[in-house]
């Protein structure tokens, strides 16, 4: 900065003026020292700025991974929104183990960094912890419960309600849930929103909770198709379950929708297009991220981060496609 200021013709004060903006200064200093940073190549000592300013201007996310399209898709709008207001976002993955979560999040917090936005693992996140509560945080996706932060969600119990009575509204009687551990937030409400759908039809609901992996869906779906009164309609309670479904519904020749239904929670990319196209409920993905992001920012311009939680909730939309067997169902949805 001295070298500029000499090259200049200012002083050092004219100098860190110009650069942090902080104070009017003519547009001939100004221009003067612009032109001294570029003939020098000069780059500001981010860590001093940061110390003097208490402020990294860096945000952090943590995801549960990035191979889901729903927390990249998050993970990148939050990024935008960040990039916008002259932030950096450093974002690492948790890999849905609430230890792993913790210990990324402590690197944030010893970074310095201004704020953070997490998808947490599950209810076993250990963020409430004491040494989280004086950086903000804003949850996506699913809350923390009693964690203090403010969070962004959708509506997940009316979507899967939303998605069953539309099967059941199509002659369906014997329809199959499908989703992850009842542990995590979403799947829970999402199993929820079934089950009241199912009840008020005055029909069983059947629920298979499965892990994420391809093998294990061929499984329960062999399963399912021998028995003597197989569904006629499946409900997949995330973007991950609906595609091992119908990978797994491929490999055992299972037509949809003429021999099974298919609905799914939360759009993919290739739903639209693949044959049949996919019936979904759709999650306004780029949207929640924005807002996480915008919420978190709202916290760091002003001194009400310590005040009472903000819960915004989204809505979704059911998406009608060709998988959910609209005229399948007369022939193959009776009990």
């Amino acid at each position: 900065m001295r070298d500029v200021a000499k090259l200049a013709g200012v002083s050092i004060m004219t100098v860190s003026r110009v650069l942090n903006g902080t104070v009017k200064v003519s547009d001939d200093a100004r221009a003067r020292v612009l032109k001294a940073v570029a003939t020098l190549s000069y780059l500001p000592n981010e860590v001093a700025r940061s110390l003097r300013m208490s402020s990294t201007h860096q945000i952090g996310v943590i995801v549960p991974n990035l191979d889901d399209p729903f927390f990249a898709v998050c993970a990148n709008a939050i990024s935008l929104v960040a990039k916008q207001r002259g932030y950096s976002t450093v974002i690492t993955t948790s890999d849905e183990d609430p230890l792993i979560e913790h210990t990324e999040a402590q690197r944030m917090l010893r970074r310095h960094l201004d704020g953070l936005i997490v998808i947490p693992t599950s209810h076993r996140s250990k963020l409430r912890a004491p040494d989280f509560m004086e950086m903000p945080i804003v949850t996506l996706d699913r809350p923390i419960p009693s964690g203090g932060f403010d969070c962004v969600l959708v509506q997940n119990k009316r979507g899967s309600e939303m998605a069953t009575r539309h099967l059941i509204e199509h002659r369906h009687r014997r329809i199959t849930c499908i989703g992850l551990s009842r542990q995590l937030w979403t799947v829970k409400r999402r199993f929820d929103g079934y089950c009241n759908a199912m009840n008020a039809a005055d029909l069983k609901p059947d629920i298979c909770q499965i892990g994420d992996s391809e093998d294990e869906m061929l499984v329960a779906i062999r399963e399912m198709i021998a028995r003597s009164k197989p569904p006629t309609a499946l409900f997949c309670t995330n973007n991950l379950t609906t595609r091992n479904a119908l990978h797994s519904l491929s490999t055992l020749n299972v037509n949809i929708p003429q021999d099974m239904a298919l609905v799914g929670f939360d759009d993919f990319d290739m739903a639209d297009i693949i044959k049949p196209a996919i019936t979904v409920v759709r999650q306004p993905v780029d949207i929640l991220g924005r807002t996480a992001a915008e919420l978190l920012f709202a916290r760091l311009s002003s001194d009400n981060h310590l005040e009472k939680p903000i819960r915004t909730v989204k809505p979704v939309e059911l998406i009608i496609r060709n998988s959910c067997g609209a005229h399948a169902a007369a022939k193959t949805g009776s009990a």
